[in-house]
């Protein structure tokens, strides 16, 4: 090797040498900027309200649009890109809580959406229809009692007619009364929430099921409580794992169609569910401290699971459920 090809081998290392050295500062720097200026990168912990919670009470079925604090159900947070254009839904319980959250969601991802709610939740299901109208689709409002037969008939008819169509069936309206004890758990009660929560998605799915085609999507909204039940939601926990069975059976039944069903999970989230007798005024107090995030999830927190289990990029996933507890419960 001549003297100049050792020169020029000696700068090269040297040059590689000083390289290797000299990034150290430059990638620590570049880290940490990146790292302070993530744009949506949120502290989950504190992004929403812990409790305590002030005492509050309402009648059953209760208003999103009275609790303190209000639920965030997206109104103002969920921002769409299409993923359901096109696509025409119906959803019980869309009123607040998940099923707000969803019917928000499902609009600004490009679908119509019929909602289902009792007569006295009238106030919250104005909000959530001009919602969806201000996203530029149609919305339809179809309140009612899911407890009856002949009622949750008349909803998919309606719901096919009105929305040309249907091809998403969320599940999720729901009953939930605590009680201390079985004693205090009456007939009535009883009867009402297997009605709710039971009954109502068997005559709703059986009804939607001649409509739907290949690449529709049934959900259910099951819970926590499924996989660990509260001793004072005797009759709402049973119902819930219920659900999971049946999103499990009817996936099997369904899949070979080319129907897809799954479900939510939702750990404490804060619905009027808990103000309307959902929750006794202790456990209100510190509802969702118990989890690792320190607090309840609010139901836009679960919106973007609703919009994944329906839209067509999920397609191999049926039969699942989808937990959101905060790092507490199960699945």
């Amino acid at each position: 090797m001549d003297q100049s090809n050792k020169i020029s081998r000696r700068k090269a290392i040297g040059g590689l040498a000083a390289l290797a050295a000299a990034p150290s500062f430059i990638i620590k720097g570049t880290a940490q900027s990146r790292t302070s200026a993530t744009p949506g990168l949120e502290d989950p912990t504190t992004k929403y309200p812990k409790p305590p919670f002030n005492a509050q009470s309402q009648p059953w079925p209760g208003l999103a649009g009275k609790m303190e604090p209000r639920p965030d159900h997206g109104e103002t947070s969920y921002k769409g890109s299409g993923r359901l254009s096109g696509r025409k839904a119906l959803i019980t319980g869309g009123d607040s809580g998940m099923g707000r959250a969803a019917a928000i969601a499902y609009a600004r991802e490009g679908a119509d959406v019929a909602i289902n709610y009792l007569p006295a939740e009238e106030a919250d299901a104005r909000e959530v229809v001009e919602l969806i109208k201000a996203a530029g689709r149609k919305a339809v409002a179809i309140p009612g009692d899911i407890r009856e037969e002949q009622f949750c008939r008349d909803l998919v008819a309606k719901a096919v007619q009105q929305l040309n169509g249907l091809d998403i069936v969320v599940c999720n309206a729901g009953r939930q009364q605590a009680r201390a004890s079985i004693l205090e758990v009456s007939t009535e009660d009883f009867d009402a929430t297997m009605k709710t929560n039971i009954y109502a998605p068997f005559w709703i799915i059986k009804a939607a099921l001649p409509h739907l085609k290949p690449g529709s999507a049934i959900i259910g909204t099951t819970s926590e409580q499924a996989y660990d039940p509260s001793p004072d939601l005797y009759d709402y926990a049973q119902t819930k794992a219920a659900t999971a069975n049946y999103v499990k059976s009817l996936a099997k039944q369904l899949g070979p169609k080319g129907i897809r069903v799954n479900g939510v999970a939702p750990g404490p989230i804060w619905t009027p569910l808990q103000v309307s007798g959902g929750a006794t005024q202790e456990k209100l107090k510190n509802f969702g401290g118990d989890t690792p995030m320190g607090r309840p999830g609010q139901p836009v927190e679960l919106a973007s699971i609703y919009v994944q289990l329906a839209a067509s990029d999920a397609s191999f996933a049926t039969g699942q459920i989808y937990g959101s507890s905060g790092g507490k419960g199960q699945p």
